[in-house]
Order: C-alpha cells, then structure tokens, then sequence
C-alpha cells in the first residue's frame, strides 16, 4: 500500500538540487528517507531503466521501499554490490541492459562499497556508470576513514568532478608515512591538505543531511554477572601459550569463542528478562549469533531479536522504541546503523538503548574499542609481543 507521508524539508532541498543534474550524490544520515529521495528523483527524470546496486542482504529492503512509495513507472533491476566482482554472467548481463536502454539511471547505495580503487567490483561498477545517463550514490556518509574514499565515487558519478588520476588525487590532498620492511612497503596517511578546494570540487553534486528529530534517544548501561565462566577463562589461559605464534585473524576467533560461551549464559538471560519487565514499549535485541537469535526468539516472542549483520542495515522499524544491545560487537558502524533503524523520521515517540556488558575484561575490552572506533583485529595485528600479552591479561 502506497504511503502519503510528506517530503521533509531536507528531502525537497535535495530533490530540488540534484533534479536539475544528472548525477549526484545524497549524503544523508541513516533515519534521513535517502531511499524515498531517490525513488522521487528518478520519477522526475527522463529514464528509461533503472539499476539498483545495493549491499546483498538489503535487496528485499529495498523492493519494499520502492513498493512502499509507489512503485516505479521505469523498469528496474536490483543487483547485490557484492555479487558484481564475483559473477561475471551477472557483469556481462547488466552490461548488455544498459546498452539497450536509451536512458539508463544507476543508483548505488552505501557508496563506500566502492572505495577500493583496486577491487575488482568498484572497476566493474565505474564502468557500469558510464554506460548511465543518469548516475546517484546514497550513502550515510561519504568518508569512513580519510578523504581517500571520495576518489571512487566521484570517478563513478564522473571523472569530471575532480579531473584528475587516483596519484594525482593522492598528491594533491594526503600526506603519507612511508615503512619498509624485508616484504612490503606501506603507507600510511599521517595529513590532509587543501580539504577546502576538495569539497568546492564536490559541492555542486552533493547534498549532505543530517537527522534531526523533536524526540530524545536515551542511552543506558546494564551490567550482568556471568554464572558460567568455565569454557570463557580455560580459553582465555590457552591464549598465553599460543598467542605468539597466532596471527589476527586467529586471535579474533578466539575471542569470539570466549564471547559465545556466555551468550546464552544464565546470569546474561536473567538480566535481559530483567529488563523486558522494566521497560515499556516494542523492543528489539540486537544479537551475535544465529544460535542466541533462535533461543531467545523462543524465550521471548514479544520482542523482534535480529543480528547485526542482516538488523542492521536497510530496515525502518520506527514502530519499535527500544533496542537491547544483547550481544556487544566491536563495530561501532553496526551499531550506529542499528540505532538508526528506530531513530529515524517517522518515530513519534523518545526511543531508548540498553548497552548489556558482563563482568569480564573481553566486554570491557569491547566497548573501548567501539569507543575509539578501533577494529579489534587491527589492534591486535599492531601490538607488540608485550603488547599482545597485556591484552590476554585484559581479557
């Protein structure tokens, strides 16, 4: 059923912008309707076919949305991002449709998927725009790390915008540590210069948005004790005679398994029961892993329990007003995008976040990171022996 909410003010300034060009990008937060603004600059184009490349496990989102808002008159397409660098049938087939179109209008959202000058999917990307008439990116932000990520996609929207080669980009706005080892030479970016000039270059096919809502969002803390710490701290001993010769990818599992023996313990569950009694409205909790999703779905059929991987990204749910952070994950961009998917425009009511920690370091550990915004496994890989052994004594 289609939806009769009106345009907000952010969404008209946007659609007013970039109808007048024909490639832009929307830098709005999550909660901000960047898909609505999409779907209503397409309708005001020319375009006669239009290719939706989206994050995989967001394509059903997406045909929701645009059911939601009315369909389209143009036929599209839905492409996972993902999918283009691994199946050439699929790089091979969209190519053949754009080039039959006279018009065609691509749209890729979450724009940073194409940051990676080097991948394979941001090249077939790139070259898939510039069969497009018409070219947009939605994206929450358009820097994760540095400046660096706008190089890819300015050179999807148009090579014109900045006009110059990836090195030359380098050159002129970053500034770069140099370390050499026996194998490999690394950079690192240690400045940015002229970031003024950058954004002159960029600020006629941008429009940047960021949320802004008449409700509160209230953050509150809820400690538990682990009753079961047996499988957690044999683990946790078995680091100190291995953690030498293990590598990062390594010591991440480790932790994970250290995480997931007290998922479903006791004291953790008795805490959430706790909560759901306390607090009043729908709620989600947020989980880990898909075993802790099934058993407490069957616990407590009231609430909505998602993962972080598939919740946190793409759904509105502006119906629900708390969420429990059940599980912690060391990303602090999932978490920020699971906020968002009740913190948004059309929630009414003030929402509220409940961030569960237990009593061990690897939770204290966690919420550092996130804090820092740090990767556990880039600490890790930077640490050295000594390091590395004040972070097992951490845990």
């Amino acid at each position: 059923m289609k939806q009769t909410i009106a345009l907000s003010v952010d969404q008209k300034r946007a659609i007013a912008k970039l109808k007048l060009l024909r490639v832009g990008a929307l830098f709005m937060e999550p909660g901000t309707g960047k898909t609505r603004t999409a779907l209503e600059l397409i309708k005001s184009s020319v375009a006669d076919y239009v290719l939706f490349m989206v994050p995989y496990r967001t394509k059903k989102n997406l045909l929701d949305e645009i059911n939601k808002w009315g369909g389209l008159d143009q036929p599209y397409e839905i492409a996972g991002i993902q999918s283009i660098s691994a199946s050439d049938r699929l790089y091979t087939h969209l190519i053949n449709r754009l080039r039959s179109a006279k018009k065609p209008f691509m749209v890729v959202d979450e724009g940073l998927l194409i940051k990676n000058d080097g991948a394979i999917r941001t090249e077939r990307i790139i070259k898939l725009g510039k069969l497009c008439y018409y070219r947009l990116i939605l994206n929450g932000t358009p820097i994760s790390k540095n400046i660096l990520d706008l190089w890819a996609q300015m050179e999807f929207l148009s090579p014109k915008i900045l006009n110059m080669p990836l090195e030359v980009f380098k050159n002129k706005f970053l500034e770069y540590s140099v370390s050499t080892s026996p194998t490999s030479t690394r950079e690192k970016i240690i400045a940015t210069h002229n970031v003024e000039y950058l954004y002159s270059l960029i600020e006629p096919y941008v429009f940047e948005a960021k949320l802004k809502l008449d409700i509160n969002n209230n953050e509150h803390d809820a400690s538990y004790y682990i009753v079961d710490k047996e499988s957690y701290n044999n683990t946790k001993h078995s680091l100190l005679s291995s953690i030498f010769g293990m590598n990062g990818i390594e010591f991440l599992a480790v932790t994970q398994k250290m995480q997931q023996s007290y998922s479903l313990d006791p004291g953790h569950i008795e805490k959430l029961q706790y909560l759901l009694k306390k607090i009043n409205g729908k709620t989600i909790i947020f989980v880990k892993y898909i075993r802790t999703q099934a058993e407490l779905t069957a616990r407590f059929p009231q609430c909505l329990v998602l993962t972080y991987g598939k919740g946190s990204l793409g759904l509105n749910l502006q119906e629900y007003t708390n969420i429990i952070f059940y599980d912690k994950t060391w990303d602090y961009a999932q978490i920020e995008q699971a906020k968002r998917r009740i913190f948004r425009y059309g929630q009414k009511h003030n929402v509220n976040y409940y961030m569960m920690t237990g009593d061990v370091g690897l939770e204290q550990l966690i919420n550092n990171n996130v804090k820092r915004k740090n990767h556990l496994l880039d600490v890790f890989k930077k640490a050295s022996d000594k390091e590395k052994l004040e972070l097992v004594n951490e845990l």
